[in-house]
């Protein structure tokens, strides 16, 4: 273990080094409260308190390629190999929101909100009021199958209420999760639940800004490195690794293209641009999909429950026919229920059927099963899809929200000077809402048949109690009455026919109303308000079915428009790669941040753009056919190097190289507060991994030699080898400088907030140390 027996002379104070059970390849820092996320090799997720104190693991099944938490460290996103992005509570861990944006490994995650600060709350116009809760009680949540214990259907308990914080995004400040995978698709997703955008930067037409002659070039078997948002969400500087080639290059020249790792500059202002109008639709978007979600899974409960309820009573009933057959008679049940109602004498298999085959008990036992089943599904209506009574309180109407939702994106939709720009479209949405108001429409129809149906079901089980009960020459007086009219109407319509079955499945088979109804409807529509008077021929299943798809429509419309306006502005080409790594990806330490711009004020009313500097910081490899390997690159100030109307003044983008001291190489690095870049360095030895020394150093970027870098318009210039000549090296005499007697590993996980980093050693340790000197204690901190 190591020790601090002369703290003079260390700069960075060990809080202590504790062991880890497995070995650690991701690790980050919650940017709010002293927590520790950790992805371990075996794709674990670890959660830790600063004092090491272990709050929970959870084990996703499937290989976890990224992490990331949200701005406000009460949810943490992770990205796994097969495209899922799964969105858990920070407090225990649970799924709160799984997607499938992807298709293939996400390897890259970043989630950002709005930086701009306003100290006027009052005039805060990014704040979103949501309405509904004014007249609607809390949204109901999914119907549990029954049988299923708690948790076993992936969806949270109704007494937690994180799942319900992640929808309502009333009161966040608003947000983007990013995520990119290894095909190069980036997706982008409102408040990281509301999905708004997709790009491929193999698709991407990258501009060549400095070129004497307006020219474009295009990316070819490009693998993302990193992404990241700045807090403006203006831009999106994508790190990435691939080949560069001209648009106007015939494809026989292509493999003359440059290969190495480039940054890439998108301009994502519109979510800047945007954001109040983007907030109202992704409230109001990601609540209906939730509503959607507990709409699909009633109906899914209910047919199950009624189903079960059906397969009872065709169980008990078949065997009438059975041995009607065998008494060699060739009547129906029916007719011989029939006969029986009107008095006949009771014919030899019914005898036998309801004396020894059903019984009493077995009438009871069916009538509970089904009556039951009825009952169940009403209660589903009452509280998950409708409200048919006004008590708020214990009634959840999920189709009355979706229809009261919808509405609220109507009024928008029309505003085309503020919403049309962002893809809502008045039409879609209109027809959306009406769609809405139908599914309402057929919940009632339902609720009537429904009604209906155990009605008869159980005015038919009364009846059979009395005969069973004159069979057996027993008393009847305290039997509930029954209604003969109904018996004859059941016999006929409902004994062989199961009229609530089509109405919670996909059918073919369309409902035939009667014509006076139909053409009732019809004289409805002249008066406005919906335009489909077909909906009386199709099933509740169908119905749903049919919104569904009108929403997805309507809300498709943004995330396509909001996609087309992400372009590429610039590309920096970074370092060149040997033309073997061509088809594998590059995996070198990487960092990207963005610093406030101490030069600048930005009030809350002029443009956001250029409040914040960026820093990129990246290792270049040994093995790199660059003159300048072994070195770290520092670049700032990227995204505001086309700022400038002419090209001699826009030659802002500025770097500085370093060079790693000899003996030692680059394993993970990371940019801290304040303009500071933590490096962590391993001892170049022979030997295993496990032996050896290395050092972490913090450099600060203020103090570093930055040369402005002249831009050009050729693809295969790498911009960096202009500096081979200026390289600053770096010393282990440096102040900043603390020795670790271990070899260590990827990665470095460095807390701003709080001033920590956490390294992890290659024999399975995990070091804190504390980087500030006049830190308080963290240990204390929750």
């Amino acid at each position: 273990m190591e020790t601090d027996e002369t703290p003079r002379v260390l700069p960075f104070q060990l809080q202590f080094d504790k062991p880890v059970a497995s070995q650690i390849k991701i690790a980050e820092w919650n940017p709010e409260k002293d927590l520790l996320a950790m992805v371990t090799e075996d794709s674990k997720i670890l959660l830790h308190r600063f004092n090491w104190q272990r709050l929970w693991t959870i084990f996703p099944g499937r290989c976890i390629t990224s992490l990331c938490w949200r701005p406000d460290g009460k949810a943490i996103a992770v990205g796994l190999e097969d495209g899922t992005i799964s969105l858990h509570d920070v407090e225990n861990g649970k799924l709160l929101r799984s997607l499938k944006s992807h298709t293939v490994a996400v390897v890259s995650l970043n989630w950002e909100e709005d930086g701009q600060v306003i100290k006027d709350d009052s005039v805060n116009n990014s704040t979103y009021e949501d309405r509904t809760s004014r007249f609607f009680p809390p949204a109901p949540r999914v119907p549990r199958m029954p049988g299923l214990a708690p948790g076993d259907t992936g969806f949270m308990d109704d007494s937690d209420d994180s799942f319900r914080e992640l929808s309502n995004s009333s009161y966040q400040r608003f947000n983007i999760l990013c995520s990119g995978d290894k095909d190069g698709s980036i997706c982008f997703s409102i408040f990281g639940i509301f999905p708004i955008g997709k790009i491929n930067i193999h698709n991407l037409s990258i501009p060549t800004p400095y070129a004497t002659e307006p020219a474009t070039c295009r990316l070819s078997h490009a693998s993302i490195s990193k992404i990241a948002l700045s807090k403006d969400l203006c831009h999106l500087i994508v790190m990435c690794s691939g080949e560069l080639n001209h648009d106007e290059v015939e494809s026989a020249e292509r493999q003359l293209g440059v290969h190495g790792c480039h940054c890439l500059l998108l301009d994502t202002s519109i979510f800047w641009k945007r954001k109040n109008e983007l907030h109202q639709v992704a409230q109001q978007a990601s609540n209906i999909e939730d509503l959607i979600e507990v709409i699909r899974s009633s109906l899914s409960v209910m047919s199950k429950q009624w189903s079960d309820a059906m397969h009872t009573f065709r169980e008990k009933f078949d065997s009438l026919s059975s041995l009607i057959i065998d008494h060699g008679l060739d009547s129906s049940p029916q007719e011989e229920f029939l006969s029986l109602l009107g008095g006949a004498r009771t014919s030899p298999p019914v005898h036998q059927f309801l004396v020894n085959s059903l019984g009493e008990s077995g009438v009871k036992r069916v009538s509970k099963v089904v009556c039951g089943a009825g009952k169940e599904l009403q209660h589903v209506v009452l509280d998950h899809l409708q409200v048919l009574g006004r008590n708020f309180s214990a009634i959840h109407p999920a189709a009355e929200i979706i229809g009261f939702r919808m509405g609220e994106l109507r009024g928008p939709s029309r505003w085309r000077t503020r919403f049309q720009g962002i893809g809502l479209d008045e039409t879609l949405i209109n027809n959306a809402t009406e769609k809405s108001g139908i599914l309402l429409v057929q919940v009632e129809r339902f609720m009537r048949v429904l009604s209906s149906v155990v009605q008869q079901f159980s005015n038919f089980f009364n009846w059979l109690l009395k005969c069973i009960k004159l069979l057996n020459q027993e008393p009847s007086d305290q039997l509930l009455p029954y209604n003969s009219e109904l018996v004859v109407i059941f016999l006929k319509f409902l004994y062989d026919q199961d009229p609530v079955k089509p109405f919670l499945e996909l059918s073919e088979v369309d409902i035939e109303p009667d014509m006076e109804t139909l053409q009732r409807v019809k004289e409805l529509v002249h008066f406005g308000g919906f335009s489909d008077c077909d909906f009386l021929r199709r099933t509740l299943a169908e119905e749903f079915k049919q919104m569904e798809s009108s929403f997805k429509e309507a809300f498709l419309m943004p995330f396509t428009t909001i996609s087309r306006k992400m372009l590429c502005k610039d590309v920096l080409p970074l370092f060149a790669l040997p033309s073997s790594s061509a088809s594998v990806s590059v995996s070198v330490p990487i960092s990207v941040t963005y610093y406030k711009d101490a030069s600048t004020s930005v009030s809350s009313y002029q443009t956001h753009e250029h409040g914040f500097i960026d820093y990129i910081s990246f290792q270049i490899p040994g093995d790199s056919s660059s003159n300048i390997a072994n070195c770290i690159g520092i670049s700032r100030r990227f995204m505001h190097s086309l700022s400038n109307s002419s090209i001699e003044e826009s030659a802002s983008l500025e770097a500085v190289l370093l060079s790693v001291p000899d003996g030692y190489h680059c394993v993970d690095l990371s940019l801290y507060k304040e303009g500071q870049i933590v490096l962590l360095l391993n001892e170049t030895t022979s030997a295993s991994e496990c032996s050896g020394e290395s050092c972490m150093m913090i450099v600060q970027a203020d103090d570093l030699p930055f040369v402005s870098i002249p831009r050009s318009g050729c693809i295969n210039t790498w911009n960096l080898d202009q500096l081979k000549d200026s390289v600053m090296h770096l010393r282990l005499e440096n102040e900043k400088v603390r020795n670790i007697p271990h070899s260590v590993v990827a990665p470095l996980a460095v807390s701003a907030s709080r001033g920590v980093a956490c390294v992890f050693a290659a024999r399975k340790h995990a070091l804190v140390y504390i980087l500030d000197e006049d830190e308080d204690d963290v240990s204390d901190s929750e």
